[in-house]
């Protein structure tokens, strides 16, 4: 396992932003080198500790998902060597956890497809018998496979910022409607596709998220990153049991924690600074990734 990188630093290329995860730099007017790093966020905070190896991790999944399902809609990759654009100095800190991208018009929404009732979705039923406001069967338990996948959209926060799940309606008057039906209609053939594949693989994708942008000739385009466990639940099928909180091979353990730590006899409040992460949920995080990186791109 290489050492952890926290954050790059590139002298060869401007740096547009840092976001959660990735830091994205200019190459040229075109194309951007997307850089995983091995921070890890979770409610929309980004931990003060790396998660050693995630960054390659992240990027060897999104690479394989992108190719396996480039049939269902055009994706970012530009199928250059990020190496290649950086300088000789330069090249250890991208290897193996970069990509090089078209640079797109980002839709401002994430497109979030879930197939069974969990994590936020499940406590949102428990109240309403809803997920982000659509109406679901009664009698429906942690963990249910729902009747069929629901996509349920969310804007984009930036970095220290929450996301917030919106309508449909919302996000039709933020892309017009056209291009949110389209979203949609994609979204459901991804997961469908995807989860069909991870279940040959012993994986169950309970949900995840898309993002999506446009070229310069409007051509809806998938970019960011895919099916990772960073954007998506993952649950063996092995450990899966209706009626109960799955174990999983994304940052749900981490979320786990975080709920439970108390700082002072207080529990944390979600917002910046993070509690420090001991190395055991350091360790027990990057377990996870790696289990989820074995069984869906090796």
């Amino acid at each position: 396992m290489t050492r952890a990188l926290f954050e790059s630093h590139l002298h060869s290329l401007p740096l547009i932003a840092r976001g959660k995860v990735r830091d994205n730099y200019a190459v040229g007017d075109d194309r951007i080198l997307m850089v995983a790093s091995d921070r890890i966020s979770a409610f929309d905070v980004v931990m003060g500790e790396p998660i050693p190896g995630k960054g390659e991790m992240l990027t060897k999944m999104a690479l394989f998902w992108f190719n396996k399902l480039a049939h269902v809609v055009p994706n970012h990759l530009t199928g250059v060597a990020p190496e290649t654009v950086v300088a000789p100095d330069e090249v250890e800190q991208v290897r193996g956890r970069s990509m090089l991208v078209k640079r797109l018009k980002p839709l401002p929404i994430e497109a979030v497809v879930r197939g069974y009732l969990a994590g936020s979705g499940w406590k949102e039923y428990q109240a309403s018998g809803t997920v982000c406001g659509l109406k679901l069967p009664p009698g429906l338990r942690q963990a249910s496979r729902l009747p069929e996948p629901i996509f349920t959209p969310a804007t984009k926060a930036a970095a220290g910022a929450h996301d917030e799940n919106i309508s449909f309606e919302r996000a039709a008057s933020l892309i017009g409607a056209d291009m949110a039906d389209r979203v949609r209609r994609v979204s459901f053939d991804l997961y469908g596709e995807a989860a069909a594949y991870a279940l040959t693989r012993g994986i169950v994708i309970a949900d995840t998220k898309f993002e999506f942008g446009l070229d310069d000739r409007g051509t809806l385009t998938l970019m960011d990153e895919v099916l990772t466990p960073d954007s998506s639940r993952f649950w063996p099928v092995e450990a899966y049991r209706e009626g109960t909180s799955p174990a999983s091979y994304d940052k749900q353990y981490l979320r786990d924690w975080l709920e439970q730590v108390r700082t002072n006899g207080q529990a944390w409040d979600k917002r910046a600074p993070a509690p420090t992460l001991p190395d055991i949920v350091v360790a027990q995080t990057a377990k996870r990734y790696q289990l989820a990186t074995i069984a869906l791109s090796e």
